[in-house]
Formats: C-alpha cells, sequence, structure tokens
C-alpha cells in the first residue's frame, strides 16, 4: 500500500510549498519510511533529468556560430558518462537528505512556536466552521451514521463516540483542509459551547498533552495511537482538558 505522506506531501516538499511545521513533520517521517525517501531521491533525479534533456528547439546555426566565436575552448579534462553522473547525483542527494533531516530535528529547532503553528490555523478553521452552515458535514448524535459519514474521506479509523452522558453531546462531524492535508473534526456541545476535536494520523510518538490560546479560543493538542487530537473552543480549559480524558479513555 502506497504511504499516505506520498501523495500528501512530497511533491509540495520538492516544490518548498510546505509551512515549516509540515515540512518537519514530513522530513520526520522520512526518517522512518525507505519509501518515501527512494520516491523523494527518485522524483528530485528525475526532475533533473527533464532540466537537462534536450526538450527544446535547436537554435539556428549562426547564433551558435557567434555565440561560440566569443567563448574560450574548454577542453574536457574527465569523462564521466551520464549514467554514471546521474547515479553519483542520486546518491549524492540521499546523503544530503539525510544531513539535512538530522539538522532540521534537532531538539534547538523545535519549539513552542513551532508546535503552536498547527494548532494557529486549526484555530482559524474552528471559528470559519462557527460560519452558519459550516460546523458539520454531517449533523447527527448517532456514532455509527457519523461513522459511516466518514468512512472513505479519512484513510484512519476515528474513536467516534457521544459523550452525552458526561455532558458532551456529539453534533456530527466534517472534513476539514488544514496545511493542505484532509483532517477529521468531531463537533461536540458543552454547556451552550461547541468543541471541534480536530483529528489525523501521524508517524510521531504518542505525546502529554500541550495548551495554549488563540484569538480568545483555547486549544488542547496531544497524540496517541499514531493519531494527532486538538480540541478548540471558547468552552472552559477544563471542559477540554476533560473531553480529551474521555477521547483518550
Amino acid at each position: 500500500m502506497k504511504c499516505d505522506f506520498t501523495d500528501a506531501f512530497l511533491h509540495s516538499y520538492l516544490d518548498g510549498e510546505l509551512s515549516a511545521f509540515r515540512t518537519v513533520e514530513f522530513e520526520r517521517h522520512m526518517l522512518h519510511c525507505a519509501e518515501c525517501g527512494a520516491e523523494l531521491v527518485a522524483q528530485d533525479f528525475l526532475r533533473g533529468r527533464l532540466q537537462v534533456a534536450e526538450l527544446y528547439e535547436a537554435a539556428p546555426a549562426s547564433l551558435r556560430r557567434k555565440i561560440g566565436a566569443q567563448l574560450q575552448p574548454v577542453a574536457s579534462t574527465t569523462a564521466i558518462s551520464k549514467f554514471d553522473f546521474w547515479h553519483c547525483l542520486a546518491a549524492a542527494v540521499a546523503l544530503l537528505l539525510v544531513a539535512l533531516v538530522a539538522w532540521r530535528i534537532s531538539p534547538e529547532f523545535r519549539s513552542d512556536d513551532y508546535q503552536a503553528e498547527v494548532a494557529a490555523e486549526i484555530v482559524d478553521a474552528h471559528m470559519h466552521s462557527l460560519q452558519p452552515g459550516h460546523i458539520t458535514g454531517i449533523a447527527s448524535h448517532d456514532e455509527h451514521a457519523v461513522k459511516q459519514w466518514f468512512d472513505g474521506k479519512v484513510k484512519f479509523a476515528l474513536p467516534i463516540r457521544d459523550f452525552a452522558k458526561d455532558g458532551f453531546a456529539l453534533q456530527g462531524g466534517r472534513i476539514d483542509i488544514i496545511e493542505g492535508r484532509p483532517v477529521a473534526a468531531l463537533v461536540y456541545a458543552r454547556r451552550g459551547n461547541l468543541i471541534n476535536a480536530f483529528i489525523w494520523s501521524t508517524p510521531e510518538p504518542d505525546a502529554s498533552p500541550h495548551v495554549g490560546s488563540r484569538r480568545g479560543y483555547q486549544w488542547i493538542e496531544w497524540r496517541t495511537g499514531k493519531l494527532d487530537f486538538c480540541a478548540v473552543s471558547d468552552a472552559d480549559p477544563a471542559d477540554l482538558e476533560q473531553l480529551r480524558q474521555l477521547i483518550a479513555g
């Protein structure tokens, strides 16, 4: 089965279109995914071949003579076949990638700003969802109906449960796009407040809760079982922690 990260991030990574957060996440992932590492080298190799391929119209002979007359003849001192050249280049790219990833994931690079970057975008998504007609893709209190709606829309198993007896009533769910990647959002109601619980797959190990706030909204993020969670609301932070415990339980 093809790795999800290959389709989601590889080409954007090559084109320098990923954010700092997503770039580091993809580079960390490649340390443990031989498929993505090999595909990155192959794509970079192909891009180099296309750049030097003779996919252009030849210049007129007169223009070539004019330019050639202004250049000093350069004798080639080393004979290297095109195959050997690109073989060496691919190996160099692979070594450079390993060195780059090792530098980017150093403890000094990871900071509170790094951890909060994706949460900031999620808070913005939460605010957008509060506009009329945006809160759910499916509005239902039924766990099975919500699960069925998500089937085929995300490539990971969602822990969908209704916690109405604990004061967190399931309202439904939807798909959001966070940093160019589909993310599931489960919606709960708590004392008149709506809570979005965003969930996406991750290769990262489990991590303790990390909390923060942005524009008057509180968020709490944690990782468990190869899933990343971030609950957002203007509810009391204690409510977010209680929901986290219910989801993790």
